[in-house]
């Protein structure tokens, strides 16, 4: 799921930076509590930027910077 990555074209991964992620009615349908903290970090394959965005503004959150982690 999540960290996970496909080979070839669809391996490269980026990392969003996040604050203001809070506890809300989208976030309880989780099995985990949302982290309490001033920002965290998510590493996401290329082929779930646009999910993992959407997940990240139902949650309450506000991206702060995404950047592309180099491979290998």
């Amino acid at each position: 799921m999540y960290g996970q990555t496909t080979s070839g074209a669809n391996s490269r991964v980026f990392q969003y930076e996040v604050v203001g992620l809070r506890q809300n009615d989208e976030s309880d349908k989780n099995s985990y509590q949302i982290r309490q903290s001033g920002s965290i970090v998510i590493n996401v394959p290329y082929s779930r930027l646009n999910e993992e965005m959407q997940r990240i503004t139902r949650l309450g959150g506000k991206i702060v910077s995404l950047k592309p982690l180099t491979q290998g």
